[in-house]
């Protein structure tokens, strides 16, 4: 559960306010205080869109016309929702509070949940700093991640993804790109060192796969992270 700066209280995901395909960014999710005597907001950003590359838009474009502007959509949403579900009961594990989920869909995150913590979270965790936190660089972003801490003897940032298929290490570029954001925000705020990040994803066919960028590759990504965030200020 993310908490609120200003008070330290949960906050609660809105949906009434996401937006896919905001103006400028590629997914904006909403969160407000649940504490009634502050009632902040908060906007979560996932990815530039003004930094993305044109041809990172155009093969969207294109695939959204192959399969048709319905189906696309059908197949973002069943992708979002199994994700905030597989999301949660990994969060269960991690914390110990469990969860359960027996719709259909409940079922199926369920197992993959089970498979990322089972062969990428089980055994390897040394110390978790925090689950499902908000995290900000003061002025010029702020973002959601869903596990920080010391993974493998390394402090690290952790993400969970669901995937529709098999992912190439080069398919996932902003993916790393995202997690050097979220590293260099937890160093900012609170003095750490973070120089790794850890990819968990498992496809809805039950396919695990891991990927892991540190040292000198997570400073690219760093610069890489840098370099759009000069872009996107440039153009604004």
């Amino acid at each position: 559960m993310f908490k609120c700066f200003h008070c330290g209280d949960d906050l609660r995901w809105n949906n009434d306010f996401d937006a896919e395909e905001d103006y400028e960014y590629l997914i904006v999710s909403m969160y407000e205080c649940m504490n009634e005597d502050c009632k902040a907001w908060y906007e979560i950003y996932h990815g530039l869109k003004d930094t993305q590359s044109d041809e990172k838009m155009a093969i969207l474009a294109k695939w959204k016309q192959k399969v048709g502007e319905k189906k696309a959509d059908q197949i973002r949403d069943d992708a979002a929702a199994r994700g905030t579900v597989m999301h949660r009961i990994i969060e269960g594990y991690v914390t110990g509070e469990g969860h359960v989920d027996l719709s259909p869909m409940g079922q199926a995150a369920g197992l993959m949940a089970q498979i990322v913590f089972k062969e990428g979270l089980k055994g390897r965790m040394d110390e978790v700093w925090g689950s499902e936190i908000t995290l900000y660089y003061p002025d010029l972003y702020a973002g959601a991640t869903d596990l920080v801490g010391v993974y493998e003897g390394q402090p690290a940032i952790i993400d969970f993804k669901q995937s529709n298929k098999i992912k190439k290490r080069e398919w996932i570029e902003d993916y790393f790109v995202q997690l050097a954001a979220y590293a260099m925000a937890h160093n900012h705020v609170y003095d750490t060192k973070i120089q790794s990040g850890v990819i968990l994803m498992c496809t809805k066919d039950n396919y695990f796969q891991k990927f892991v960028v540190k040292d000198k590759e997570f400073q690219r990504y760093m610069w890489e992270w840098v370099r759009r965030v000069d872009l996107y200020l440039s153009r604004t």
